[in-house]
């Protein structure tokens, strides 16, 4: 199935590359708005945490980028290795790419039966079944509550917590579904699964997804070039609060002269074709021009 980048001509028409500057994909997934930009004559280096996306991405991008695995919260440390102090263009799209969900061994699906592990880079930190093992009832609860807005967060931390440990994504699934009293028929009939919440939340908390967006964030403003452009593609409401406070604060203060006043969404058209563009909010700022 060929790889459909969300939101690519609103991209473009954020950053407003042009031939000859230099743009960082920090989150290259599988190249597609990376070789955009490619294609547009810019220099890429393109990052991503995940060294199985790495590989996918060299597949596509070939030698038009450079590319390093490394998470985006370290980019200062990346440019300076590549002896860059600054750039004309920053993405990251926050979204998980269809070969983490349709993986069962890497843990992120909760329709297909895996290993309970949910780690972008399998050979660093601690799985979902060991985050599980140790988080409190509480903390688990507010972490449903707020950064996933489960309405069920206390039934469900609660249920976990009784019912660890958990080894596979199947038992974890099974038990969020009984703590929100969904049955296999009334399951069915729902527009979201009664456990993607709780997925995705635990996968934030495994890959410490909203701190590293935090750092992203803070050193956008010493990565660009006065004029350069920042777009980041959310698909979580606590992501896409974080970037709307980070470029309202920004503007108030100076560092950037411009930002998308309210988020970019699909079209209807991107929608109905590429089901993955609902949830996507594209926000966008550009650095303040040296005085």
């Amino acid at each position: 199935m060929k790889h459909v980048p969300v939101l690519l001509k609103e991209v473009v028409a954020a950053l407003k590359p042009r031939k000859g500057q230099t743009a960082v994909d920090c989150t290259v997934g599988l190249g597609g708005h990376a070789a955009e930009l490619a294609k547009r004559g810019v220099k890429v280096v393109g990052l991503d945490f995940d060294p199985a996306n790495l590989e996918r991405a060299r597949e596509v991008l070939g030698q038009k980028a450079i590319l390093r695995q490394s998470n985006f919260a370290a980019l200062p440390v990346v440019l300076a290795e590549l002896g860059l102090t600054a750039v004309d263009m920053v993405l990251a799209d926050l979204g998980v790419s269809s070969p983490h969900l349709d993986d069962p061994a890497r843990g992120f699906s909760y329709r297909r039966d895996g290993p309970l592990d949910m780690r972008m880079d399998p050979a660093r930190g601690q799985t979902a079944a060991a985050l599980l093992d140790r988080i409190s009832e509480e903390e688990l609860a507010t972490a449903l509550r707020e950064m996933g807005d489960e309405e069920d967060a206390e039934a469900v931390a609660r249920l976990i917590v009784q019912r660890r440990p958990f080894r596979t994504t199947r038992e974890l699934s099974d038990v969020v579904c009984e703590a929100r009293g969904f049955t296999p028929e009334r399951g069915a009939g729902a527009k979201l699964h009664p456990a993607a919440r709780t997925f995705q939340v635990l996968r934030m908390l495994v890959n410490r997804e909203l701190p590293n967006l935090e750092r992203l964030l803070a050193v956008l403003p010493q990565v660009l070039k006065p004029g350069g452009r920042a777009a980041i593609l959310s698909f979580h409401s606590g992501e896409d609060r974080l970037v709307k406070k980070a470029f309202k604060e920004g503007l108030g203060r100076g560092i950037y002269d411009r930002a998308a006043e309210d988020p970019i969404l699909a079209s209807p058209q991107e929608q109905e074709a590429n089901p993955r563009s609902r949830s996507a909010r594209l926000r966008w700022a550009r650095r303040a021009p040296a005085r």
